[in-house]
This record gives structure tokens, C-alpha cells and sequence, in this order.
């Protein structure tokens, strides 16, 4: 698959500048970076919710694209209703709320949870049904750490069952590394460099991903230079 060549300016400031990207089906790419170095833009605008300069929106070609935001939005229905919105059957709702600890609270009207489960209810929602491109924009962030782990399990089966490519932002290095295959390193609306997430994450080639990694303690004595 082919994420088209993009860019994004508001008034005289470009905010991201990518080139044309290749990524394989079943990998995860973890989008790394400081923050306001373009990662949540380029999530939007890979998932549409966005215009590229120009007009319109990325292309991916024919695949089909679902997208977590970073801020998840209830709807004012019960948590089960919210899930289904996303299609598929009660079956897949049921085994996704368990899995991540929402079965209790299943008939409860989804404005009263907290972030955590409202990140939890968001992302079985987007896993309801297959598709090509899974963007998830900081999914775990709202999560403790128990939910987080089981969460990312089910993201790693979800790409294994359905063969989907993962764009995967995250600020937390530990989840790059647990969950990667491959990173993209952002840094001031460019895409400086990619590639396997063991090299990426442990002996990158730019130095703004090197002073990136040592300065949120993400490099060892081992990748240094």
C-alpha cells in the first residue's frame, strides 16, 4: 500500500511535509516525535478527517481506513450501542468488551465513563470490522497500565487476523518498542527518518532521532555515538 505525498499549512506555517509512503500489510509503524512535530496531523490526514494542502484528502488507495482519534468521543447512547455503531454483530462486541474489561459496564450510557473506558470503548469500536489501514492516534493514553497491555494485544491480533497495516502515534517509547515492527521518526513537520523499529529505536541514523530517544530515555550507552 501507497499513503500519497502530503503536506499541511495554516496561513505561512507548513506543519507537516510528508513524502509518498510504502507500508506493508500486517506491520505496525510506530509515529514517534516531539510534540508538534506533525504526528496527530498526519494521522488525520492519512484517515481523511483532514484536507491536504490543496484540497482533499490522502490517498491510500483502495483500502479501507479506520481511525481512533486521540480524543475519544461517546456517544449518547449505552457502551454496547456505541461499539455497534461500527457495524459487525454482538458477538465480536461481547468478546471485545470483555477483553478489555468493559463488560460491567456494557448497559451503562457511555457520557458517564471515565477516560479510560471511554479509550477503551473508542478503540473496540474501530476493531469491530476488518480493514486495510488502522490508524490509532495515542489509543492507550487515557489507560492504567493493566488495560493498556490487554489493549495492545488485541491490536496486535487484530493486525496478525486481518493482515491490516497499523499506524500506531505514540509519546511512550516502551509501547514503540513493544509493539513496532517499524517506526517513523517526526520531528518539525518532516518525516526524518524510518525504517525496522529495532534500528530506528536502538541505532538511528539522524541525530534528531538520536538526541530524541536519549532525551525521553530511550537510547542506551548501546545506541550511542
Amino acid at each position: 500500500m501507497k499513503i500519497s505525498a502530503c503536506s499541511k499549512t495554516y496561513g505561512r506555517r507548513t506543519v507537516l511535509r510528508c513524502p509518498e509512503l510504502a507500508i506493508e500489510p500486517g506491520r505496525i509503524y510506530a509515529v514517534i516525535g516531539p510534540n508538534g512535530s506533525g504526528k496527530s496531523t498526519y494521522a488525520k490526514l492519512v484517515a481523511g478527517v483532514l484536507q491536504k494542502d490543496g484540497g482533499g484528502t490522502v490517498s491510500t488507495g483502495e483500502e479501507r481506513v479506520r481511525y481512533m482519534p486521540q480524543k475519544s468521543f461517546p456517544f449518547r447512547m449505552s457502551v454496547e450501542k456505541n461499539i455497534l455503531l461500527a457495524g459487525g454483530d454482538a458477538a465480536r462486541a461481547a468478546d471485545l468488551m470483555e477483553k478489555l474489561h468493559l463488560s460491567g459496564v456494557s448497559r451503562q450510557r457511555a457520557g458517564s465513563l471515565s477516560g479510560g473506558e471511554t479509550a477503551k470503548m473508542s478503540l473496540a469500536r474501530v476493531l469491530m470490522q476488518p480493514c486495510g489501514l488502522l490508524i490509532l492516534d495515542e489509543p492507550t493514553s487515557a489507560m492504567d497500565m493493566e488495560s493498556a497491555i490487554a489493549a495492545e494485544e488485541l491490536i496486535r491480533d487484530y493486525c496478525a487476523g486481518t493482515g491490516c497495516a497499523v499506524l500506531f502515534v505514540t509519546h511512550d517509547l516502551s509501547q514503540a518498542r513493544r509493539m513496532a515492527t517499524d517506526a517513523l521518526f517526526f520531528y518539525k513537520g518532516e518525516l526524518l527518518e524510518s525504517g525496522p523499529a529495532e534500528k530506528v529505536l536502538r541505532d538511528p541514523e539522524r541525530p534528531e532521532t538520536r538526541r530524541f530517544l536519549e532525551f525521553y530515555g530511550g537510547l542506551g550507552s548501546e545506541g550511542r555515538r
